[in-house]
């Protein structure tokens, strides 16, 4: 391991008056929308990219590339944020975003293009992590939980203006623009954050986790590769997925070896201990398979059923985005101002549940209006709860803490998520090959059930009406169990809430453990020379 030492002093926080609080805020949504948006913002546009770089074989990676490089960052940024500072970071952070977008922008073949997107994951992954510590470094819990509520539900908008984004960008001035529209947001933000952005800095000796981040980094790639590459590229039998599986063990099973021995861990399993901290990361991993496993999907159901193109189905799911910024921004609120919050992952747990049955009944035959009331139930239950169990995280740990602590949830959650939208894809895809097969064998046809890629919705739509007919079903029929299979796991998470303490939301910035009832882990950072508040 490396001895590092910040040469910056510590230093008191200035005081920040509101003024200034809402000018960082508006750097930071910048920021966590530009890391947010690029993480969906090409699915609409690969095909005419891959087609004019000549790369159709190495579509998967423009996506692959940035979910890889942003998951390993998160706990990088997370620790280093607590160890030596968070502003610098952030801006160095959004500088290589940047730097990324030039390089993505001015590609010429695909090699280039997906190095790109693995350094705007570089800059990416750490642009959500810090902007959700930083507001913990100006305001006190109670007061951030009205911010982490708007920071949710730009979360939650740009999962669904991503792909329109990228199909106006496609389909008008260009998909390069899908790059461009980074560098003036992200130098804004830049800017926003040296001048408005004051922070305590910190002079910290400590060892860095060389072993603990290498083996984290082995284990993240084979786990997302095994998840986007298992039923598409390969069989999950196929030795590629068995060897990455091994690989994503082996790596994870030494990565818990190096930080349990690590003098400064990147991850400290110290975090652990915190009860409220293992409920909240599990029960957001659950709340996160819900909300991706659903965005996943539903667009596409939305063609095959109603016949829309793919602008269309984005905008009809801007009602589950609604449900989503109604309730973030509604509980931020409430828990600022009562100070109670525990009823509202639970409910969020129960609305859910709701949603999922009631999407689990959909037929080809249900009205337009009743699968978007569907969709704002969901999008309503999900942002009960999405940004709460942050707050619960945050609040189970000292400030000086608090970056690594929800680094590490998000990191988790990331994780469970794909792994999650892996198995329900697995599922999904599974259903609809056998439903295929046995309904087309009816009609006499062949082959269409074998080659699922090719069954577009614009191919499905040019179909004659009774093999059309016969495939939309058989879409409806092999999604909709798959939203009640994932009821059980969304009442599982009902019940772990249960057991989540209601410790009151800090009405100040102090580091005091003693504020979280004895809940939180001993303390997780390498021993300071001074104390920041």
């Amino acid at each position: 391991m490396t001895s590092l030492t910040a040469t910056a002093p510590v230093e008191q926080a200035p005081s920040i008056d509101r003024r200034t609080v809402l000018l960082v805020f508006a750097g930071l949504l910048m920021a966590m929308l530009l890391g947010s948006l690029d993480q969906t913002i090409f699915s609409t546009a690969l095909p005419t990219i891959v087609g004019e770089l000549d790369g159709v074989e190495h579509m998967l990676w423009v996506t692959t590339a940035y979910m890889v490089a942003a998951t390993i960052v998160m706990p990088i940024y997370g620790k280093l944020g607590d160890l030596v500072g968070r502003k610098w970071l952030f801006i160095g952070g959004l500088g290589v975003f940047v730097i990324g977008s030039v390089v993505g922008g001015m590609a010429q073949d695909m090699t280039w293009l997906i190095i790109g997107r693995a350094i705007q994951g570089i800059g990416g992954g750490g642009l959500m992590i810090l902007s959700q510590a930083i507001i913990a470094d100006v305001v006190p819990v109670r007061e951030r939980s009205k911010y982490m509520g708007i920071m949710g539900a730009v979360f939650g908008l740009s999962a669904v203006i991503g792909p329109l984004l990228g199909g106006w960008f496609t389909e008008g001035i260009g998909w390069r623009w899908a790059f461009w529209i980074n560098i003036p947001l992200g130098l804004i933000a830049i800017i926003f954050a040296a001048v408005f952005l004051r922070l305590p800095r910190r002079r910290v000796a400590f060892r860095y986790d060389i072993r603990g981040t290498l083996t984290m980094a082995v284990a993240v790639t084979s786990i997302i590769l095994v998840t986007s590459w298992g039923g598409n590229t390969y069989e999950w039998y196929s030795p590629q997925i068995v060897w990455l599986i091994v690989t994503a063990v082996a790596a994870s099973a030494a990565f818990v070896l190096a930080e349990h021995t690590a003098s400064d861990p990147l991850i400290p399993l110290k975090l652990f201990k915190s009860r409220n901290f293992v409920l909240a990361t599990v029960a957001g991993l659950f709340i996160g398979i819900a909300m991706f496993g659903t965005l996943a999907y539903l667009p596409t159901y939305l063609q095959m059923v109603t016949g829309v193109n793919a602008t269309v189905s984005g905008y009809l799911m801007l009602p589950m985005i609604a449900g989503l910024m109604i309730t973030t921004i509604t509980t931020g609120a409430l828990a600022s101002r009562t100070g109670r919050y525990k009823w509202m992952p639970l409910a969020s747990m129960v609305v859910i549940g709701i949603a999922l049955t009631l999407m689990s009944t959909l037929t080809v035959e249900t009205s337009l209006w009743a699968l978007l009331s569907y969709m704002f139930t969901l999008g309503a239950g999900i942002g009960l709860g999405m940004q709460i169990l942050v707050l619960v995280v945050q609040n189970s740990f000292p400030d000086s803490e608090v970056g690594t602590a929800t680094a590490s949830n998000n990191f988790f959650r990331e994780i469970g998520a794909s792994i999650g939208g892996a198995l329900v894809g697995a599922l999904f895809t599974s259903r609809l090959t056998d439903l295929l097969t046995d309904r087309l064998s009816s009609l006499g046809g062949t082959g269409a059930a074998g080659d699922l890629n090719a069954l577009t919705p614009g191919v499905v739509n040019d179909l004659p009406d009774a093999i059309r007919d016969l495939i939309v079903g058989a879409y409806n029929d092999a999604l909709t169990p798959v939203f009640l299979v994932l009821v059980p796991m969304v009442a599982a998470g009902f019940v772990l809430l249960l057991f989540i303490k209601e410790v009151p939301f800090r009405a100040t910035r102090e580091d005091a453990v003693a504020a979280t009832g004895g809940d939180a882990a001993a303390s997780i950072s390498a021993p300071a020379s001074g104390h920041a508040p």
